[in-house]
Formats: structure tokens, C-alpha cells, sequence
């Protein structure tokens, strides 16, 4: 299965402004909570052992290169 890392939210700036509301008001620990919990509730909504080790490494490489996934 290959990871799809083209845009393909129906409403990216609904779910950027929903992500963004849940982080509202939390201290930097919650927050990191907050992504900790939600990477691995997708992660099991996902299930897929392939996609999500795609998702690992692209996301780091993007954290390395500076860039977007």
C-alpha cells in the first residue's frame, strides 16, 4: 500500500482550525498529549502496519528536510 501524501481532506481549513481548537487553551504538555493520543487513535483507525511506517519515516524525513510530507 503506498502512503498518499497528496492533499486529499474533502476541508483541509476545517480540520486545521478543529485541530487547532482542540490544542486551544491547553499547557505545551497537553498539547503534546493531545498529538501523542491523536497520532495513535489514527493509527489504530488505520491499522495498516505499511501506511503507518511509510507515515513514520516520511513525516521525520520532512521534520529533517524542513519540509511538508
Amino acid at each position: 500500500m503506498n502512503l498518499i501524501t497528496d492533499p486529499n481532506l474533502s476541508a483541509p481549513d476545517d480540520f486545521y482550525e478543529a485541530l487547532i481548537d482542540a490544542h486551544r487553551e491547553l499547557a505545551l504538555a497537553q498539547s503534546h498529549e493531545l498529538n501523542a493520543k491523536l497520532v495513535l487513535l489514527l493509527a489504530n483507525h488505520i491499522g495498516v502496519q505499511g501506511a503507518l511506517v511509510q507515515a513514520l519515516h516520511a513525516a521525520r524525513l520532512s521534520v529533517l528536510e524542513g519540509s511538508t510530507p
